[in-house]
């Protein structure tokens, strides 16, 4: 059988990175075999690219290019064989995290990010995608006492803004798939939400 999919998302600082090892251990407690992994990166390719996208001034499209050639990369040597052994995948951002920061946030285009989707991962999209969400201004508070900020997070308010709409016409677009968690909760609360959800689907 192939394995699970779940992708975990939200502006920079909301909190999802902290609770996915989380999410992780408590699969392995119920014996699912997982994968964590992250994007941009999850592979040694990627994460090469990683630091290009972070790191390096670019143009949007150059931008764009770059996220969906790591993806593809993660992709062939990563996701798609972990599902194949029936493994669980947990991946920090996925193809939401494009519409969210490339579309919202930068502009490009839907239908570029659309066309780039079909053609890099035709007919895969996350099982489950837990979105973790909080105001853009209580995120940079929080991003500045975690560290460093990168070339996406330091961008200002407003950018985040747009991200954060560009996250809630996915959400829009597809609800079935997203749960919405209030990142300002406490880290008790969210996990008691998560362990609950999963267990209406494992």
């Amino acid at each position: 059988m192939r394995g699970r999919f779940i992708t975990f998302e939200g502006i920079d600082g909301a909190g999802k990175s902290t609770h996915l090892d989380w999410f992780g251990e408590q699969l392995k407690s119920r014996s699912i075999p997982v994968v964590c992994t992250r994007e941009p990166g999850g592979s040694d390719l990627a994460e090469q690219v990683r630091e290009l996208l972070l790191h390096r001034p670019m143009s949007l499209e150059t931008e764009l290019l770059l996220v969906f050639a790591a993806r593809r990369d993660h992709l062939e040597r990563t996701i798609r064989p972990a599902l194949v052994r029936g493994q669980w995948v947990l991946c920090d951002r996925f193809t939401d995290s494009t519409y969210a920061y490339q579309g919202g946030g930068r502009g490009a285009p839907t239908e570029q990010i659309a066309t780039l989707e079909s053609w890099v991962h035709p007919g895969l999209k996350p099982d489950r995608t837990y979105l973790f969400h909080v105001d853009p201004a209580i995120a940079a508070a929080r991003r500045t006492q975690a560290r460093a900020a990168d070339r996406f997070e330091s961008e200002d308010d407003a950018f985040f803004g747009r991200v954060a709409a560009g996250y809630a016409r996915r959400v829009a677009a597809d609800p079935d798939r997203f749960v919405v968690i209030d990142g300002t909760m406490s880290v008790v609360a969210i996990r008691e939400l998560l362990e609950k959800d999963l267990a209406s689907y494992c």
